[in-house]
């Protein structure tokens, strides 16, 4: 397996004029973008950066950030990438854990580096057009100096990147990974989405999370183009799609979500893009069947993975059988055994929910995350990995992802998954977004609870007669309906239960007063008066007119 700074080198000598980085004025071909990166591999070596040092970012997406990847990859250094957001504690927790040489940071995550306590102990470089403070380097400044082409220095064996995982109720954990687990990755990615040479993606998603630097990995293997879009606005997705002539979108439903509901897409030509792809959360049925309509691609592919072993599983077909994300990856074994199995032999049965667990001698797997003994002992076991995502596979082979072992419900006795539930009121038309969860309730345990971001006026007796109407069984259906301004969602949108278990969301501010009709159905536009219990909290509006 070539290492990746080979790998970027091979894509230059075979498409040395191809375009293959956009980001507003600025766009490269590789063999311009190897004179920068080439810059930026030189000055590392001047301010002192060694092989296996790590290299914290704090950056959106952008060319700098794209130029930086590489740039390690040839130097041999760790890129270890953290959410521009970043908190000052966040920042130093990550300094101290990764025990970085050197911070790479942009106008946009000042504050947070201003506040921190162990930034000005590294070797600080400010990318962008701010001038850089006292002490540290101007990042684009050093992608300018002449330097000769570089080489690589690395074998494939060497650690390529350290991304964080999300922590829920602990601190993120490191994930290492080497350079042929993530060229493995990347060439792995490129097949299951039968990407040709030459394809264009909307680089938006982030390049500290996976399906970022997939994407980047992915278009430098094809002669392929990333273009940038530093921080997601459905508005500048658009226009950067029907502009650059977008051919592959793969983004979190969230993102997905908001672009087919963007007021400009009917007047968007996206007609250059025939391939979707999903990741990172659970698509619902009537957002897929919503963007197979809307854009008609040749292929949408549900990809189920994580940041420790990039693929699982892919279904190529989502929109042919929703809720199916397909069977194992190229690189991939998975199978779902028993919650709270005691051994990976321990295998649930067709139909059986139970805990997903992935082969950890795939090529794309991590080997252990950093420094973190006791989440290796629980998720590493028997040469598996216990993924903490519940599921079932059905008569067909197919793996069904219903949640998270901690997300699982569990009232009077029974486990319920919230995805089932989230899908079928995600087909209302009134439903804009929802998300499931289960409250404690002194009887039952957990009862299941719809949080509903409404598009227009339905009541919480309409939305439970809907449940009953699509098959939902009586045990599964929301006992309580909170009506909210908007679902939490974390930067990447992945829906964060937990907010909503933790009573962090805020309640519908203003309900929307157009009743929506049901087929067979006649309903009156006017003003309603509407009474709803809101977990716990009574809600009363009177004489609302128009929609949200």
């Amino acid at each position: 397996m070539l290492d990746l700074g080979t790998s970027f080198l091979t894509s230059v000598a075979r498409d040395p004029q191809g375009l293959a980085l956009v980001d507003g004025e600025v766009r490269l071909s590789y063999a311009e973008w190897l004179t920068r990166i080439s810059s930026l591999v030189g000055a590392f070596d001047r301010i002192g950066l060694k092989r296996g040092d790590h290299l914290l970012t704090a950056l959106q997406n952008t060319w700098q950030a794209a130029t930086l990847h590489w740039a390690c990859q040839l130097a041999g250094l760790i890129v270890t990438p953290v959410n521009w957001r970043v908190n000052p504690d966040e920042l130093d927790f990550c300094i101290e854990n990764s025990e970085s040489r050197a911070l790479i940071y942009q106008d946009v995550s000042d504050g947070a580096v201003a506040a921190s306590a162990r930034a000005s102990d590294l070797l600080v470089m400010r990318a962008g057009s701010s001038s850089a403070r006292n002490r540290e380097f101007s990042f684009d400044a050093l992608c300018s100096e002449r330097a000769a082409d570089a080489s690589p220095r690395v074998s494939a064996e060497a650690w390529s990147i350290m991304l964080y995982t999300s922590g829920t109720t602990s601190r993120s954990k490191g994930v290492p990974r080497r350079h042929r687990a993530e060229r493995a990755a990347g060439i792995a990615h490129i097949a299951q989405n039968l990407y040709r040479r030459g394809e264009r993606t909307l680089g938006v998603m982030p390049l500290y999370h996976t399906m970022g630097v997939r994407s980047l990995i992915a278009m430098s293997l094809i002669g392929g183009t990333f273009v940038c879009l530093p921080r997601f606005d459905p508005q500048r997705a658009l226009a950067l799609i029907a502009a650059e002539q977008i051919t592959n979108l793969y983004l979190v439903p969230t993102l997905y979500h908001d672009l087919v509901h963007c007021d400009a897409f009917a007047r968007t030509d996206v007609s250059s893009v025939r391939k979707l792809g999903f990741a990172g959360a659970s698509m619902t049925d009537g957002l897929l069947q919503k963007l197979a309509d809307a854009f008609r691609p040749e292929l949408f592919v549900n990809h189920y993975g994580s940041s420790e072993i990039y693929t699982f599983t892919i279904d190529q077909d989502a929109p042919a059988k929703p809720g199916s994300a397909g069977k194992a990856g190229i690189n991939q074994q998975v199978k779902v055994v028993k919650l709270n199995a005691a051994s990976v032999a321990d295998v649930a049965g067709t139909g059986e929910e139970g805990e997903i667990v992935a082969l950890l001698a795939g090529d794309e797997s991590f080997e252990g995350y950093w420094r973190r003994p006791n989440a290796d002992a629980r998720a590493l076991r028997e040469g598996w990995y216990f993924t903490g995502d519940t599921g079932y596979v059905d008569r067909d082979g197919d793996l069904f992802v219903t949640g998270r072992v901690d997300d699982m419900i569990i009232t009077g006795g029974e486990n319920i998954s919230p995805v089932e539930i989230e899908s079928c009121l995600s087909l209302h038309p009134a439903v804009l977004e929802v998300a499931v969860v289960g409250l404690p309730d002194e009887r039952w345990g957990k009862v299941v609870t719809a949080f509903v971001k409404r598009s227009r006026q339905v009541s919480e007796q309409d939305l439970d007669k809907y449940c009953g109407e699509s098959g939902l069984a009586a045990f599964k259906r929301p006992r309580r309906f909170v009506f909210v301004d908007a679902i939490p969602k974390s930067p990447v949108g992945k829906l964060l239960r937990r907010l909503l278990v933790a009573g962090e969301y805020q309640i519908e501010s203003m309900p929307p007063s157009m009743p929506v009709a049901l087929p067979g159905q006649n309903v009156a536009l006017k003003g309603t008066e509407g009474r709803g219990v809101l977990g716990g909290v009574t809600a009363e509006w009177a004489n609302h007119d128009g929609c949200e």
